[in-house]
């Protein structure tokens, strides 16, 4: 059970990883483009990576393997569309989505996500999630991403909120700086999961 600090007034969650059990799925499909030019998604840097924009990673990482002939933003995009193909398999993560559906109409709740607009929409449709929170912010909607805290704090600001009574679960390093700088609460969920 995820231990709650005391004297919030609502919660923000991140997506992938965090409410949703997408890690799996992203990192299957990170794997499938890039194997199909010939080299490796590095399994360390996917999760040093949580929480960022997709785009932003995929840029990174062809830029730090110096692979030359690939666009980053392309093989971005191609992730993102295998992805959705992937969608059906994903299912919510039960210890996070239990704090989630016990504090329904009693708190304002939003997501705050790296993730792209239309990926995040669907992800939480397909874990039946969708038109459950108070606001969702994602990728889209902010000029500078985890591990800034624009994210957490234009969530909080969309809920009427001071981010000192927020607290924020997470699973990515990212995020969780986010959350710090933003001056929230935070959670590390991945101390309540075994495939961490």
């Amino acid at each position: 059970m995820i231990k709650l600090p005391s004297d919030f007034k609502g919660f923000i969650f991140d997506l992938d990883g965090t409410l949703a059990d997408t890690m799996p799925i992203h990192y299957m499909a990170c794997q499938f483009v890039c194997n199909k030019r010939g080299f490796d998604f590095p399994e360390s840097y996917f999760y040093e990576e949580a929480g960022k924009p997709t785009l932003e990673v995929f840029r990174n990482l062809i830029s730090k393997l110096n692979i030359k002939g690939v666009d980053g933003t392309d093989l971005g995009i191609e992730k993102e569309s295998k992805f959705l193909q992937l969608l059906s398999l994903v299912k919510p993560i039960e210890i996070v989505a239990k704090i989630a559906l016990s504090y329904k109409g009693k708190i304002p709740m939003a997501i705050g996500s790296g993730g792209q607009r239309k990926s995040v929409e669907l992800t939480l449709k397909a874990i039946g999630f969708n038109d459950f929170f108070d606001t969702v912010v994602t990728c889209d909607d902010v000029e500078n991403h985890k591990p800034h805290p624009e994210t957490f704090l234009r969530a909080a600001f969309e809920m009427g909120l001071k981010p000192k009574d927020c607290v924020v679960f997470e699973d990515g390093n990212p995020g969780l700086e986010a959350a710090r700088k933003a001056g929230m609460m935070s959670i590390d969920v991945r101390n309540y999961m075994q495939y961490f």
